[in-house]
C-alpha cells in the first residue's frame, strides 16, 4: 500500500453519536474528568466513559482494594461513587462543558435500578437534538463489574437478563446505547448476541477478569475481599480473542478493551473487529497514553495508506 498524504478518517458510528476517534477513556479510571482535566486534553478524546452510577451513593469495597500483580492490576473498588442525585446536580453542569461526547456508565443492584437511573438523567437533560452534543450523549450499561455482591456480573451471565434489561433500557433512551460484556463467561459470543436483541448499538469488550493474589507471609488474599477484577497487559490477549469472537457474532459495533497501553496493543483490537477501543490501566501510569495511542493509530494509518478507519479489520488474515 501507498502512505496516505492527508488525514485518515477516525470516525466511529455508534447508533446515533458519531465518535471523532476510536480511542476512549474506560469507565472507572478517568473518574468524570475533572479529575484529568490539568493533565490532558479531554476535549481530544474519542469519548469518556464515565465511572459508574448508581442509585445510592457508594464507599466501596474496604481497603485493601487494589494490588499490582505481574503485568496487571487487581482492582476491587466495588464501584464507589457519589451517587444519582450528586451526579445529576455536581457531574451533569461539568460534563455539559466537555468538547468529547460523553457515555455514562450505568450499574443496578436490581433490573429497575438501571431504568430508574437512565430515566432520572433523561428527564435531567431532555430529548436529544439533532446534531447537538449534551452533557450525555449515551450509556453504557455495566451488567459485567466482578467487584459487587448484588447485580454487576450476576446479571452478564445470563442472555436472557442481558436482553431483558437492554429492552427495558432502550425504551427510555434515544441515545446511544452500550452494553459492558464480562469474560467471565461460558460463551461471550451469545452474551453479545442478546444485548444486540435487545437493541443496544454497541457492546464493549473486555470487563476485568476475576483474580485472586495470596500474601505467603500472612497466608490472607492481598485484597480484603479476597477476589477482585484483572486488568493490564496481562488479559490483553483474552480481551482481543473476546473482541474477534463477537465482532464475527453480531452485526452491531464492538468497542475493545482491556491492557490497551500503547498504540500496537489497539492496533491489535481493531485488526480484531472492534470499532473503537477504551484505555484504562495504562491511564494510572500514564495519563496521556489516550492521546498517544490515538496519534500512533493515525501515523500506522497514513504508513500503510488506510483511508479509513473501518477498513482495519479488512486487512486481518486468518490463518487458513
Amino acid at each position: 500500500m501507498e502512505s496516505l498524504n492527508r488525514e485518515p478518517d477516525l470516525r466511529v458510528r455508534i447508533g446515533p453519536l458519531v465518535l471523532p476517534n476510536p480511542v476512549g477513556v474506560a469507565s472507572g479510571t478517568f473518574g468524570y474528568g475533572q479529575e484529568y482535566q490539568d493533565l490532558v486534553d479531554i476535549d481530544a478524546l474519542g469519548a469518556l466513559y464515565t465511572k459508574a452510577v448508581s442509585i445510592d451513593p457508594k464507599s466501596g469495597n474496604r481497603p485493601p482494594r487494589l494490588v499490582e500483580t505481574p503485568s496487571g492490576l487487581i482492582n476491587s473498588i466495588g464501584l464507589a461513587n457519589p451517587g444519582l442525585p450528586a451526579f445529576l446536580d455536581e457531574k451533569i453542569p461539568y460534563l455539559q462543558s466537555l468538547g468529547c461526547p460523553v457515555v455514562v456508565n450505568v450499574v443496578g443492584e436490581t433490573e429497575s435500578e438501571y431504568t430508574t437511573i437512565v430515566e432520572a438523567i433523561e428527564k435531567r437533560i431532555g430529548v436529544p437534538r439533532e446534531g447537538m452534543k449534551g452533557p450525555v450523549d449515551g450509556y453504557e450499561l455495566n451488567l459485567s463489574c466482578p467487584n459487587v455482591e448484588k447485580g454487576g456480573m450476576a446479571f452478564g451471565t445470563e442472555p436472557e437478563l442481558v436482553e431483558r434489561i437492554t429492552r427495558k433500557v432502550r425504551k427510555i433512551t434515544r441515545r446511544a446505547l452500550v452494553v459492558k460484556l464480562s469474560p467471565n463467561v461460558t460463551d461471550i459470543a451469545q452474551i453479545a448476541l442478546a444485548a444486540e436483541a435487545g437493541k443496544a448499538d454497541a457492546v464493549s469488550c473486555i470487563n476485568t477478569v476475576v483474580g485472586m493474589a495470596i500474601d505467603v507471609k500472612t497466608c490472607k488474599p492481598l485484597i480484603a475481599r479476597g477476589i477482585g477484577g484483572l486488568s493490564g497487559p496481562a488479559i490483553r490477549p483474552i480481551g482481543v480473542a473476546c473482541v474477534w469472537k463477537v465482532a464475527r457474532a453480531v452485526r452491531i459495533p464492538v468497542i475493545g478493551l482491556g491492557g490497551i497501553g500503547c498504540a500496537n496493543d489497539a492496533l491489535e483490537y481493531l485488526l480484531a473487529g472492534a470499532s473503537a477501543i477504551q484505555v484504562g490501566t495504562a491511564i494510572f501510569s500514564n495519563p496521556r497514553a489516550p492521546l498517544e495511542i490515538l496519534e500512533g493509530v493515525k501515523t500506522w494509518m497514513r504508513e500503510r495508506g488506510v483511508e479509513k478507519l473501518k477498513d482495519i479489520p479488512s486487512l486481518f488474515r486468518f490463518p487458513s
